[in-house]
């Protein structure tokens, strides 16, 4: 049966002959012999010729010397200390000039929320070689991404552009470059296999518009990024459909707009809020509208509003407490579609998911919604979503 599953860290004790030389060591620091300090370099990448052809060596070319390997020691002092879950390999990739660096939060953590456990040590490899100790400036364990920070003094830093996921199309062709198995500045390539996923973050609540691709993700390709034909990043590697434990083709990225509002607020306050408003939906499609009679032929169809929760309090109705069964699936009769939230049309529960995690908690929106065959418009003031454990599937 396959399984879903986060790519995790390679553990550190199994790839040890192959990072044991990449000088992220123990021991004291002497300053004796400590490098001399240059001026940074910042190399600006602006993407591939818009509407070009896909041309993977001239993205690897421009986008490798961005991407770098992540590190993390969580129980021990150096390589040479590690066992087998004191630590792993990941990726990640420049922002900015002034040293930060993109990775996802299961990179830099361990443990389980709302438990999680930062890692002690954080080492970055760059594609030129230099290797520095890098801070954790916050981590998201809702979007699974995590903001590091590194002394750019010294360092040759290309930040790599972010593109617009919302504009992804199945069939784009993408890259991605990472350290899979802990092997540095890889490249695999691929197309957008599917759009608008929901994919697992370390939360219950799903990450949604996550990007579906063919390109080969394994562990260690965590945190790195997935590029278009433009030379743009629409996305954050973080998870892989697997029988194996290994790439089978099916890989999941953050989408950039999910991961680039978590990475605002990690900036700026180091840690990220979502809105939360309260509702279990499901989609409709034509044979379910027409044995209930829906009015509409998309939207969310609310089976429940949290009692006390945002929808709730708004005047937002869920299903009545009996069940009808139809094509294998409960449905709860009698609750409110939701077709817009503001300006934003609502075609099912992954559009009302992305739509309300862009949004702040606090702020009042305007739902849309139909009931009794009447278009309403309701207004909300949501609330900030709880931080609640990931069950493991049984």
């Amino acid at each position: 049966m396959k399984r879903a599953a986060i790519v995790l860290l390679v553990a550190l004790a199994a790839a040890l002959g192959a990072t044991a030389g990449c000088g992220f060591g123990g021991g004291d620091d002497d300053e004796n012999d400590a490098p001399a300090r240059t001026t940074t370099r910042v190399e600006v990448v602006r993407g591939l010729e818009k509407g070009g052809s896909f041309d993977p060596q001239a993205i690897y070319k421009e986008e490798a010397p961005g991407v770098v390997t992540v590190v993390s020691l969580f129980g021990a002092e150096s390589l040479s200390d590690l066992g087998d879950s004191s630590g792993g390999v990941g990726s990640g990739f420049v922002l900015s000039g002034d040293g930060e660096i993109a990775t996802n939060a299961h990179v830099v953590t361990t443990g389980e929320v709302p438990n999680l456990r930062e890692a002690r040590k954080v080492f970055v490899e760059f594609a030129d070689g230099n290797q520095v100790e890098a801070t954790v400036r916050g981590y998201d364990p809702e979007a699974d991404i995590a903001l590091l920070k590194v002394d750019p003094e010294g360092l040759t830093l290309r930040p790599l552009p972010l593109g617009d996921s919302e504009k992804v199309d199945v069939g784009t062709p993408v890259a991605a470059i990472g350290s899979p198995f802990s092997e540095k500045q890889s490249l695999s390539v691929g197309v957008v296999s599917a759009v608008d996923r929901s994919i697992s973050g370390l939360t219950a609540f799903q990450i949604a518009g996550a990007i579906q691709t063919d390109a080969a993700i394994n562990p260690g390709n965590s945190g790195g990024p997935l590029v278009d034909d433009d030379g743009e990043v629409i996305g954050i590697n973080q998870q892989i459909k697997t029988s194996s434990g290994g790439g089978e083709g099916v890989g999941f990225a953050v989408p950039v707009d999910v991961a680039r509002r978590s990475l605002e607020q990690l900036r700026e306050k180091g840690e990220v809020s979502y809105a939360f408003l309260g509702v279990e939906t499901v989609p409709i499609y034509p044979q379910l509208r027409e044995r209930f009679d829906l009015p509409v032929g998309e939207g969310a169809w609310v089976q429940d509003a949290a009692d006390g929760g945002p929808a709730a309090k708004a005047g937002l109705r869920g299903g009545g407490p009996r069940q009808t069964t139809f094509q294998v699936r409960p449905y709860r009769t009698g609750g409110d579609i939701i077709t817009a939230i503001g300006e934003r049309p609502i075609d099912d529960p992954d559009d009302l998911s992305r739509a309300v995690a862009l949004l702040d908690p606090g702020s009042t929106v305007t739902v849309e919604a139909w009931r009794d065959g009447e278009r309403r418009e309701l207004k909300v003031k949501l609330g900030e979503r709880p931080l609640q454990r990931l069950q493991a599937a049984g």
